[in-house]
């Protein structure tokens, strides 16, 4: 009896996290945006260099979405503007997972798929750190 009561409660315990992270997180950037407030992380490639990685305001972008606001978001970083649905779609298969108790594995794409994505990054990077108009 007391075990099942445990694993019921841990069960729910399993399923109630992921969700309640992100519905933190979300209130968090909607709350405290990220323009706005200095406590988020910088980025030390760009404090270092003075360049923007590919990753280089993604935490603005996903707040500007959170607000609606894709053309910003795409004005921060299109990169993770376009690539968070599949990152939503990913996340959602592992989510199922872990209530059906099955193994997380991590992804092993194809190296034609590593190498491409590889690529998009570096010429994005390239691309967002040229100055304006000079193409």
């Amino acid at each position: 009896m007391i075990l099942t009561a445990r694993s019921r409660s841990a069960d729910t315990l399993r399923a109630a996290v992921p969700p309640a992270i992100i519905a933190l997180t979300a209130t968090l950037l909607l709350l405290f945006p990220p323009a706005q407030y200095s406590f988020y992380p910088r980025c030390p490639i760009h404090e270092l260099l003075h360049l923007q990685c590919p990753g280089c305001g993604a935490t603005r972008s996903i707040a500007a979405m959170l607000r609606g606001d894709f053309a910003e978001a795409m004005n921060l970083n299109g990169l993770v503007t376009l690539l968070l649905p599949f990152a939503a779609v990913y996340g959602i298969l592992c989510y199922t997972r872990l209530l059906q108790r099955k193994p997380l594995c991590w992804p092993q794409p194809p190296s034609v798929i590593l190498y491409t994505a590889l690529s998009v990054a570096t010429l994005f990077t390239i691309i967002r750190n040229l100055p304006p108009y000079s193409y």
